[in-house]
């Protein structure tokens, strides 16, 4: 049961938020009483979502994650509509080509860490910037189980989920006295486009390493990051979250 009132008053940015877990949590922030900045590269998919969280609560910008530039142009844009940012939830991530270490195509390893990680970077750099001159914010992370265990013909997006994690806990504890929480939630495999961009092979085998024997969803996501974006997680920072079904062993 969601809290109507938990979010009033409170803003927020999610990157890749046009779909999947992004998604799922812009539309929880705004029905529970958030303003949110949604940041995705495709407009159609931007249009759609503006649509399905509601025009009174949501914005957004075409963001290049990838770009340094165009997130610190955003960040200050996001800042201006809204008047500040409380939360950011970092979504936006491809699972990069199912191959072998030693066939794995170089471009594509440097695409993968391009959006996963050093996207990801820039998102927490510009914005935890402008949280602690305030002395207040939210920062969750979207890692992967993956990035915990390492999936085989999967390295480079299980070692960009690892950086993910390292990099929140570093934050977590810069910022530790700045009224500012970094943390990562790691699922296994949760319900969501990204799929279209494996292999069925490597979803059969995600698939069986979850005891639960089934795949998360969205909204269950949505209900960890949003407790984790509130108010009320107030002495959790540079921690891992587990979502996966019972497939963490740690």
């Amino acid at each position: 049961m969601s809290d109507a009132k938990r979010f009033e008053g409170m803003t927020a940015v999610v990157t890749g938020g046009a779909s999947g877990i992004g998604l799922g949590v812009a539309r929880r922030i705004a029905a529970e009483g958030g303003r949110v900045t949604i940041w995705d590269q495709d407009p159609a998919r931007l249009k759609a979502a503006v649509a399905a969280v509601g025009a009174k609560a949501a914005r957004a910008d075409e963001v290049n994650v990838a770009d340094p530039s165009s997130v610190e142009r955003a960040t200050l844009t996001a800042a201006g509509e809204m008047g500040h940012i409380d939360i950011l939830i970092c979504s936006a991530g491809v699972a990069g080509k199912n191959a072998l270490v030693i066939d794995y195509p170089i471009d594509e390893w440097k695409r993968v860490f391009d959006i996963n990680v050093h996207g990801l970077f820039y998102c927490n750099r510009f914005v935890s910037k402008l949280m602690k001159h305030r002395g207040y914010g939210r920062i969750v992370n979207i890692a992967s189980i993956a990035g915990k265990e390492g999936n085989p013909n999967a390295a480079a997006y299980s070692a960009a989920k690892a950086a993910v994690i390292g990099l929140t806990k570093s934050l977590g504890k810069e910022l530790a006295k700045d009224g500012v929480s970094v943390n990562t939630i790691t699922p296994a495999t949760i319900d969501t486009p990204i799929l279209e961009q494996a292999s069925a092979a490597h979803i059969a085998y995600m698939r069986s390493k979850i005891p639960m024997e089934r795949f998360g969803t969205v909204e269950e996501a949505a209900s960890l990051v949003c407790w984790l974006a509130s108010r009320e997680c107030s002495f959790s920072t540079g921690a891992v979250f587990d979502l996966s079904g019972g497939r963490a062993t740690y």
